[in-house]
């Protein structure tokens, strides 16, 4: 693979905790406003640009997106940020809970996820593509790392672990409790022996941020066609590349990614409960909330009360049949529930259906269900089979994995156009 080490436009050190924010898209458009309103230095002011205007308006329009751009050329000016001259990998850690996961802050070839060698998992939707694509447009930059991952190389671990054992250059709590470490690896042996090491990883695979990549990905197609236009195309320009942070698949943990409808599609409980029975599952009241142990167990809430959902023994012969995808606890569901029982045909667009980060418990899917909907908690997608089916082609249901930590944006920045 070609990842490379690239200058980085980053926080100097005594603001990097005020700037690193989470991604933008774990905020609605309330909480982001919110969250900013007390936080000048943030990088959400900049990733979320619409928060500097009023609840009105156009969150999409051209003055939005302007705004952004603003921000991002004021905070270099105020030296807030600095552009890096040097070409460097950043080690980027994070601990939480007790477990800790380093990657490696670089560079990925557009070419590579074009030709398959950087796989995917999910399909993306055009419209939030575009607001990525109007933001990098506008900004120049790229701004929001891609949760990237690999099979695992221990000579890779050894170098990067080295690294790790020199000072930091971040190194500081966030508010959501993950400690965040950050080194940067620029001298020239150091930089040639992590990018000799990527050379013999045969491919990575997207973990989070496929909208991200994909809008990076048109981007990029965009400025290669008006840089040939113009008779100027090198193919070593940096929008050739996209900001990736990759780390060693042994390390990563995926929560459940749970499921909320709105309501029981015209059913009392008893005939909810009685079609589950006939689409193949056992069906037991728990008397407190099922948060699954293992694949093939479901909970469910509704009407105040918790019921256990067990594959019975022809739909677990089925589902030990299936391809990759098929086999999966979220696609059980769908293919067995939630679109035959309660008419969720499209999981992408039907407004009846919500999903629920496992990072937020199951009183939040009590909650959300309230008196007439329906919670589903699932055992959560593990990494192998993340790779198995990327390995296989083949594509996830949407909201299929959540990963905790989630990276922070504003920690590294790659400018893909002169300013």
């Amino acid at each position: 693979m070609r990842v490379l080490p690239f200058p980085c436009i980053r926080p100097v050190p005594e603001h990097a905790a005020e700037v690193a924010a989470l991604p933008y898209d774990v905020f609605d458009r309330a909480e982001a406003a919110a969250y900013v309103a007390d936080r000048p230095l943030s990088f959400l002011n900049i990733d979320r640009p619409e928060t500097q205007f009023g609840p009105d308006q156009d969150m999409y329009a051209p003055e939005v997106y302007e705004r952004g751009a603003e921000l991002l050329r004021a905070r270099i000016d105020d030296g807030t940020y600095v552009a890096d001259g040097n070409r460097a990998y950043y080690i980027y850690e994070l601990t939480w809970e007790s477990r800790t996961q380093t990657g490696v802050a670089a560079v990925c070839s557009v070419d590579e996820y074009e030709d398959g060698t950087i796989k995917r998992h999910e399909l993306t939707r055009e419209d939030k593509e575009r607001d990525r694509i109007e933001h990098m447009r506008a900004l120049g930059c790229q701004t929001g790392p891609i949760f990237t991952t690999y099979r695992d190389q221990p000579v890779l671990d050894v170098i990067v672990e080295a690294a790790k054992t020199a000072t930091p250059l971040y190194d500081f709590t966030d508010d959501e409790g993950v400690r965040q470490r950050v080194w940067e690896v620029a001298r020239p042996d150091a930089v040639e022996a992590i990018h000799a090491m990527f050379e013999q990883v045969p491919c990575a695979y997207i973990a989070d941020g496929h909208h991200r990549t994909a809008s990076a990905v048109k981007v990029a197609q965009a400025m290669r066609a008006e840089a040939r236009a113009a008779g100027t195309l090198t193919g070593t320009e940096p929008f050739n590349y996209y900001l990736s942070v990759l780390f060693p698949a042994s390390q990563l943990t995926i929560l459940p990614y749970n499921r909320v409808v709105s309501d029981r599609a015209g059913m009392d409980v008893e005939g909810l409960l009685e079609r589950l029975v006939a689409a193949g599952f056992t069906v037991e009241e728990a008397g407190a909330p099922v948060e699954p142990e293992r694949a093939g167990v479901i909970g469910m809430f509704t009407d105040g009360r918790w019921w256990r959902l067990s594959l019975g023994e022809a739909l677990a012969a089925k589902v030990a049949g299936a391809d990759p995808v098929a086999a999966l606890d979220v696609s059980v569901l769908q293919e067995h529930v939630l679109a035959p029982v309660l008419g969720i045909g499209d999981v992408r667009s039907d407004p009846r259906i919500s999903f629920v980060g496992g990072v937020r418990g199951v009183d939040e899917l009590e909650r959300r269900a309230g008196a007439e909907g329906v919670a589903f908690s699932m055992f959560a997608t593990s990494i192998d089979q993340l790779l198995d089916v990327a390995d296989a082609g083949l594509l996830m249901p949407p909201k299929s994995t959540w990963f905790e930590p989630k990276l922070r944006s504003g920690l590294f920045i790659h400018r893909i156009a002169r300013p």
